[in-house]
């Protein structure tokens, strides 16, 4: 354990993530947040666990960041604040009051969108005692461990990535027919696989499940077995963190130098609920 910038600080696992310790997010300062801030963009993955935050201590947080994105999907947004998306098996009234199993299969979020986001931050509400686990893969490790051959070739190839691919085609929640309005605002675009951090320079491994379409320069087969030749390889026990929930777990992970998937639960013996909140990111290179 470290003292860094005056946050006390653990390391997720060897070389990647912070978990930081005795800091309550809902009274602490602009300026302690700031500490966060900078340690996300260093560490690639954040856990500050034990916290109580209502919506008002969330929108706060996460402002500081930079400004918040929007959800493609908005169904399932916390009343009053459109930018909090619930993540639940709950079902009220007849209704499920949230998305259930979302984000199931290596990804990074809003990689079919020009800017993905940034980061993605998920608060604990109420957890179930066993599974639902999220995995992390760190995409500087795995970028670094490759060879020198490997990088070069990796290193000119971009992906095209697509929405209404990734929708037809998901294990949960499965839309073959976007509504007209969603098509258009969700167009096809294209990617590096490998991604340049802003922060500091460093390389990632970026590659991604669900939205894959094909390998610029490599079209075809040979390309699409490519990305899961890479996807098996950096998701991979060497580069992945897995987080065991507890509730008032705050976990945020940096989507420029990451994959991330979430895991299954008995959804008829437990309840699941977090609060989802992105960050608007900018254009990969």
């Amino acid at each position: 354990m470290t003292l860094a910038d005056d946050l006390t600080i653990s390391e997720l696992k060897p070389g990647f993530g912070a978990r930081i310790h005795d800091l309550d997010l809902s009274t602490a300062s602009d300026g302690e947040i700031d500490k966060v801030v900078a340690a996300f963009h260093r560490h690639g993955a954040v856990v500050v666990p034990g916290q109580d935050m209502t919506p008002d201590d969330l929108m706060r947080f996460i402002g500081r960041f930079g400004d918040p994105e929007d959800h493609t999907q908005t169904r399932f947004t916390l009343p009053g604040y459109p930018k909090i998306f619930i993540l639940s098996n709950r079902v009220v009234d007849g209704k499920p009051i949230g998305a259930h199993n979302d984000g199931v299969g290596w990804h990074t979020d809003y990689s079919y969108k020009p800017e993905p986001v940034m980061l993605t931050m998920l608060y604990a509400v109420e957890v179930p005692d066993e599974g639902s686990d999220t995995l992390l893969a760190d995409g500087c490790a795995a970028w670094n461990a490759l060879s020198s051959e490997k990088q070069a070739e990796l290193l000119p190839l971009s992906l095209h990535h697509s929405y209404k691919h990734f929708m037809a085609t998901r294990q949960f929640g499965q839309q073959q027919n976007l509504s007209p309005e969603l098509e258009a605002a969700n167009p096809d675009v294209e990617h590096p696989l490998i991604r340049t951090h802003p922060a500091d320079g460093r390389k990632a491994l970026w590659p991604s499940t669900g939205t894959v379409t094909e390998v610029i320069g490599k079209p075809g087969p040979e390309g699409l077995a490519l990305i899961d030749e890479l996807v098996e390889f950096m998701t991979g026990d060497d580069f992945v963190y897995r987080h065991k929930w507890a509730k008032g777990d705050l976990l945020m992970w940096d989507n420029r130098c990451t994959l991330h998937t979430g895991t299954l639960y008995d959804d008829t013996k437990y309840f699941r609920t977090m609060h989802r909140l992105w960050v608007k990111g900018d254009k990969p290179y």
